[in-house]
């Protein structure tokens, strides 16, 4: 099942690269059904703080009409960073499925807070569940593929 909602997720990125914006996408799941998926936004919107997952989060949020997303589960083509990570967090998210890590970003260029995300749950007594790992070889590439586009841009 996670591998399904990841692919979902990947799709989302390539979506993104295909429009110019970074190699990150993410859904949100409740119950075995999609309710959000989004990809990252930053160029388009002019927005340093749209990410894939808060994209994701604000989608969700509008979809369920409601800020409080308990029982849902996000899949993310990344590692959250610190600010996605509080955001899933204060949306009470149940679950985080990430495929590449942090690391896996700063080494393709994105200037990154070395923050884990279990370092993050730990320091926060955050209760939300991570599964890392997912589709990771496949979700890793999205950079490789933004990076041989000619109109890529970072942040």
């Amino acid at each position: 099942m996670d591998q399904r909602f990841m692919r979902l997720a990947i799709a989302q990125a390539r979506e993104g690269i295909q429009r110019g914006q970074t190699p990150f996408g993410a859904c949100i799941v409740r119950d075995g059904v999609v309710v959000a998926g989004a990809h990252n936004a930053v160029w388009a919107h002019t927005d340093i703080t749209a990410h894939a997952e808060i994209e994701a989060i604000r989608a969700a949020c509008r979809a369920l009409g409601t800020v409080d997303l308990s029982g849902c589960t996000i899949y993310s083509t990344c590692e959250p960073c610190p600010m996605c990570f509080s955001a899933c967090h204060w949306a009470n998210l149940d679950r985080i499925v990430y495929g590449a890590t942090i690391a896996d970003a700063a080494r393709a260029g994105f200037r990154e807070l070395a923050i884990p995300n279990e370092q993050m749950k730990s320091y926060g007594q955050s209760t939300i569940q991570l599964t890392s790992g997912v589709l990771h070889a496949e979700c890793a590439a999205l950079f490789e593929e933004w990076g041989a586009r000619p109109d890529r841009r970072s942040y």
